[in-house]
């Protein structure tokens, strides 16, 4: 498999992370306006240093959002590194190994027949074989279902900046391991895997009723309305509300905290542009505020 091949095949698992994400963004904090509500590109000053940029992407195949905007495309030209989500030098195989329980457990069992039935329906119409139906882990049967489908071959806009960076002779590095991100799914609890799944079975209008909200957030660069999505969801379904505390732990802000590690060295080298889904960037976890407690100047850039 060609490295092209590869990256795209963990650009389709990170759309369906983004399908998930939109819903559950995490509840906002409650009580005071949570920092780095608004914004999605931002410059990393630092004494010494060329200057740094962190962009928020939306991983999401739409001609809305995938094109680059001119004060991004001049942010990218002025570095010398692009620092991504995962970029995957690995085949298919792997990454299937890896959705899939290795100690003799199935699906079935823990979710019961109908739902299962459900999501087998659903994942042959995929063209997923029936052997790995029956052995995938509940959080990678959500992501496969939660999959946004591709828009007559658009590309999302990370795969754009990678097209960029290429022509620009940039360097690209990744800012997780496969293996870390698979990590993360699996640390969520067996019980929430299973929660999440079942929620999106038994409401997939309403959850994808909040893409086109969601979309709309991010071009005017509102952060803040994106977690407030997410508290809706909360509000209608509040037996979920540990649930999707643990998706956002573990999804969101421990993978922050690995990016945000990964970005040490770089970062002191200046030059660097980042590209993350926005919900990294947001709040007093986020990417943007550990980079400011880091001693980094952040400023705001677009949109205005």
């Amino acid at each position: 498999m060609t490295r092209t091949r590869a990256i795209r095949r963990w650009q389709r698992l990170a759309c369906g992370i983004a399908a998930a994400a939109l819903l559950h963004f995490g509840p906002a904090a409650a009580g005071g306006r949570e920092p780095f509500g608004d914004g999605l590109l931002w410059r990393i000053s630092g004494k010494g240093k060329a200057d740094s940029f962190v962009l928020g992407t939306i991983h999401v195949a739409d001609a809305r959002v995938s094109a680059i905007a001119p004060p991004v495309r001049d942010a990218l030209a002025r570095t010398r590194t692009l620092a991504m989500e995962p970029l995957a030098e690995t085949f298919d195989a792997r990454v299937a190994e890896l959705e899939e329980f290795d100690d003799g457990r199935r699906l079935e069992p823990l979710i019961g027949a109908e739902a299962f039935a459900q999501v087998r329906a659903e994942l042959l119409a995929q063209d997923v074989p029936g052997r790995t139906i029956e052995r995938l882990k509940p959080w990678a049967a959500m992501m496969r279902i939660a999959r946004q489908p591709r828009n007559g071959g658009e590309p999302t806009l990370d795969e754009r900046l990678l097209q960029a960076a290429q022509s620009l002779r940039l360097r690209v590095i990744s800012l997780e391991l496969v293996e870390e991100q698979i990590a993360s799914f699996d640390a969520i609890p067996p019980d929430s895997q299973v929660a999440l799944l079942m929620h999106l079975l038994r409401n997939r209008d309403a959850l994808a009723a909040t893409t086109g909200p969601a979309i709309d957030a991010w071009l005017r660069g509102d952060l803040a309305a994106l977690a407030r999505i997410a508290d809706r969801s909360v509000e209608r379904h509040p037996a979920m509300e540990y649930h999707y505390r643990q998706f956002t732990r573990h999804l969101i802000h421990n993978r922050t905290l690995l990016m945000h590690h990964r970005l040490f060295m770089p970062l002191r080298g200046g030059g660097v542009f980042v590209a993350v889904g926005a919900s990294h960037l947001y709040g007093s976890q986020g990417l943007l505020s550990l980079l400011r407690k880091d001693g980094y100047r952040v400023t705001r850039l677009w949109p205005p």
